[in-house]
């Protein structure tokens, strides 16, 4: 049955983050249920899901609680036009967000994923400022290896190369700050000098260009698809801080980091701030349905209150904004974390990662093991001392992957980074064989 199921995948499908290439010697694995923390194949193999689906799963596959919720809305309203309608399950997920993300967000504006999300930020700041009679506002800075979605404004404001360079020629003309990234600090610094002196140039850049840039975009505290590269929580501050000095937005793309993953529920509340515009999807949902949020102030959303004639509103849409299952799944998710102290576990298990993986530091071919809450990543290089890495093309992260599904575990490494982003309802049994397939994928790959 699962070669059968295989063959026609790759008669008609074309798969994500995918050289299809691989299909003919990496076999897919076709997925048929899914409970807790494991995921079932169609031979009856189970693993366990050690990155979330792609970091969107918060608790677990098929949770009694989100499935009940979505059940009961699909009886009543599956989907309606949200312009000029509306429906109970959007106001009162907004009227939640609202209450729990940064204190001055006070507007919801939705889309389908985080890309989209993304989009919406950057369109809106722009038209503000353009409402605003800055008509100069037109340019956006963004990190060194950031990553913020694949449509071609997302991507404009990104800047891992493997995604971005292809299309360069469609992009927006971005100004690329230094990253804060602690992994490339000089010996003897801390997260938090690193963090300040990668602020200082950040603000030349703003003092140079404020008059003719819109907002800064942030992954807050790390950048995920950026090798999960992580950062001090003193950035934010600062960089909000300068973002006020100069006139400038300050947009924060928590669509990995939210709802829990770096240790608090939202990672700009590490650093006290309220950004001008955050951005939520994956984790959102619980990880069931397509459905992302965009936040901002009354400010922001006043500048575009007006009568009509004077063509100042925001007219962008997507065709299932604000879709009623998505946000019913959303509301159940919410009330998960609402119901228990998920946050005071996710510290525990943060610990339990950083203990069962405190020895891998002194791995001959580990140069980093660094963490952020329930985000672990482990850096394998060639050689330990220079930090040299290993060449991309001998895609030693695909030799972890690949033994990890021998006993049992999924795991995606990004390059030569391995990373734990598990779903909250992890036992600890379960996330100690985690670390011990990790390590011993980690042995297998490095081996000449």
């Amino acid at each position: 049955m699962s070669s059968r199921l295989v063959n026609r995948d790759l008669n008609v499908l074309w798969h994500p983050c995918t050289q299809m290439k691989d299909h003919e010697t990496l076999p897919l694995i076709p997925i048929r249920r899914g409970e807790g923390v494991w995921l079932e194949d169609m031979e009856g193999n189970r693993y366990i899901d050690a990155i979330s689906s792609w970091w969107v799963n918060l608790f677990g596959h098929c949770n009694p609680e989100i499935n009940a919720a979505i059940t009961r809305q699909l009886q009543a309203l599956e989907h309606v036009i949200l312009a000029g309608f509306s429906h109970e399950p959007v106001v009162k997920l907004s009227e939640r967000l609202v209450s729990l993300t940064p204190a001055g967000l006070q507007r919801c504006f939705y889309a389908d994923n985080g890309s989209s999300a993304i989009e919406v930020a950057l369109k809106m700041s722009f038209h503000y400022w353009r409402n605003r009679g800055k008509h100069g506002k037109k340019r956006f800075i963004t990190l060194d290896n950031s990553y913020h979605g694949e449509t071609i404004g997302a991507l404009s404001v990104g800047n891992v190369p493997l995604y971005k360079e292809t299309y360069a020629p469609l992009l927006l003309n971005t100004i690329i700050a230094p990253s804060p990234d602690c992994y490339l600090r000089e010996a003897g610094d801390s997260w938090e000098a690193h963090s300040r002196k990668k602020l200082t140039e950040m603000e030349r850049l703003l003092e140079r260009h404020a008059d003719e840039v819109c907002a800064v975009f942030v992954e807050p505290l790390v950048q995920c698809a950026g090798n999960m590269r992580m950062y001090h929580p003193v950035y934010l501050s600062l960089l909000r801080e300068a973002c006020d000095r100069y006139g400038v937005h300050l947009i924060a793309d928590e669509i990995a980091v939210g709802f829990g993953r770096t240790g608090t529920m939202f990672a700009c509340e590490q650093a006290g701030i309220t950004p001008d515009f955050m951005c939520l999807s994956k984790g959102l949902t619980g990880g069931y349905l397509p459905l992302s949020v965009t936040l901002t102030t009354e400010e922001v959303y006043q500048a575009f209150y007006d009568d009509y004639r004077n063509l100042t509103a925001f007219l962008h849409s997507h065709s299932f904004t604000g879709n009623p299952l998505g946000c019913a799944a959303a509301l159940a998710t919410l009330d998960l974390f609402s119901k228990s102290d998920v946050l005071g576990r996710n510290h525990q298990l943060a610990g339990q990662m950083h203990e069962l993986t405190r020895d891998l530091a002194d791995h001959p071919h580990v140069s980093d093991v660094r963490q952020h809450g329930m985000i672990l990543a482990v850096e394998m290089v060639k050689d330990k001392a220079s930090r040299e890495p290993f060449p991309w093309q001998e895609r030693r992260g695909l030799k972890v992957y690949q033994y990890a599904l021998t006993q049992g575990v999924i795991l995606r490494p990004l390059g030569n980074v391995v990373y734990l982003m598990p779903p909250y309802v992890i036992s600890d049994d379960e996330l100690a064989h985690v670390v011990t397939v990790a390590r011993a994928g980690i042995d297998q790959a490095v081996r000449d």
